[in-house]
């Protein structure tokens, strides 16, 4: 390795409740150094993680955390303790609005952009700002760069772009930007490296976790997406409605007097599993609760047929299908999500491999299967660290 040319970053992503770091040294090879992970930010039982390459645990502990805020300070704090040198540091930004297609050096104007962008995405864009500004405070001369979850699909074509609004709405900037664009972007390469020219193919990818999403690509290209505007379009999430009729809104702010604020958090924060469920918005809450609860199974139920309906979308869309990769935390690690997803779908030649199923093989179709199903973890806190590593190394040449 060469010192001069390696690039020690730090990657922060930031999640509605949750806060995920790592350090990697980035040259010719990519070397994690460590991973933290934080949970239960705002609500008690807060704790935090890190562990090294090798899974090791380095340290564990519960923590009060009100705020990501003070999440991140107690990593940053913890990071100085174990004298980590950083260069500099990459931050997942959800929304990259219409301006922003690849990273970005976090300037004025930047975080300008990103706080005019907040409304449209209050429960992420918060986050991101903040820790941006936290980093601030404790290195002021790092440079910070922005990675958009946005800008894997900015490539897609306009008719998946454009909403069924007058232009002038097009103009302005209200279109279907699609998001987990990092995960997608990683799941890809992951893909080509596993599988070589597959991942040129007619490709669906299940993004499950609390918060779902699905994108046909071809040729490694974002064709279309489930999310639109918003992260809450599309498919069934833990809190989020997904697609919803429009009237329904119009019916809970004229009829039931709901201030716009009041759906916003109803639709974000009340629906999809939790809502439908009553109990809660983690699948394997549910899924141990289904066979004596019925309206835990009915989330699942729905769950399952919604992300059917978008595969089966898809697969028309691409004119077949060659591969369907799952990720993220439902998609990785529910087998009988994805049993109930791939069920029925041998017209389409999907077949799944039961065995290989319920052990969560890397590869889970059967032998005979026409189109081949994967399992493949996602690392967005990597595709941070490259696009950084490399936007860095673009202003040095």
């Amino acid at each position: 390795m060469s010192e001069a040319s390696l690039i020690r970053t730090l990657a922060i992503n930031s999640g509605s409740s949750s806060l995920k770091v790592a350090l990697y040294e980035i040259d010719k090879i990519e070397k994690l150094l460590v991973a933290i992970e934080v949970r239960r930010i705002g609500i008690s039982g807060g704790r935090i993680q890190a562990s090294d390459a090798q899974g090791k645990t380095l340290f564990d502990c519960e923590a009060n955390l009100p705020d990501h805020v003070a999440a991140l300070n107690a990593v940053l704090k913890w990071l100085r303790g174990e004298n980590h040198e950083i260069h500099v540091v990459g931050h997942r930004v959800v929304h990259g609005g219409p301006s922003y297609s690849g990273p970005q050096v976090i300037t004025a104007g930047v975080m300008s952009a990103l706080r005019e962008l907040t409304p449209i995405d209050p429960d992420h864009m918060p986050q991101a700002i903040s820790a941006i500004e936290t980093v601030r405070r404790d290195h002021p001369s790092l440079i910070q760069v922005a990675c958009f979850d946005t800008a894997f699909h900015r490539q897609m074509p306009q008719v998946a772009q454009v909403c069924p609004l007058p232009s002038r709405f097009y103009e302005e900037g209200v279109l279907r930007y699609g998001f987990h664009g990092l995960s997608y972007e990683y799941v890809i390469s992951e893909l080509r490296r596993l599988d070589g020219g597959l991942a040129d193919g007619r490709i669906v990818i299940a993004h499950l976790g609390n918060g779902a999403s699905m994108a046909a690509l071809h040729q490694g290209k974002s064709v279309d997406t489930s999310m639109g505007f918003t992260p809450t379009a599309g498919l069934l999430m833990g809190t989020r409605s997904g697609d919803i009729d429009p009237g329904v809104l119009l019916y809970l702010i004229e009829e039931k007097k709901m201030s716009a604020k009041t759906v916003n958090h109803l639709l974000n924060k009340d629906s999809g599993l939790l809502g439908i469920s009553g109990i809660s918005e983690d699948m394997q809450d549910l899924l141990e609760r289904a066979n004596g609860d019925s309206r835990a199974a009915l989330a699942i139920e729905l769950f399952c047929l919604r992300a059917k309906k978008y595969l089966g979308a898809y697969a028309a869309l691409l004119g077949g299908l060659d591969a369907v990769v799952f990720t993220a935390g439902i998609g990785e690690h529910a087998s009988e999500v994805r049993e109930r997803i791939c069920s029925g779908l041998q017209f389409m030649g999907v077949q799944l491999d039961p065995a290989r199923n319920r052990e969560t093989a890397p590869v889970i179709s059967a032998k005979r299967s026409q189109v081949k199903v994967r399992i493949i973890k996602t690392n967005e806190e990597l595709m941070i660290a490259r696009h950084t590593a490399t936007l860095m190394a673009s202003q040095r040449s």
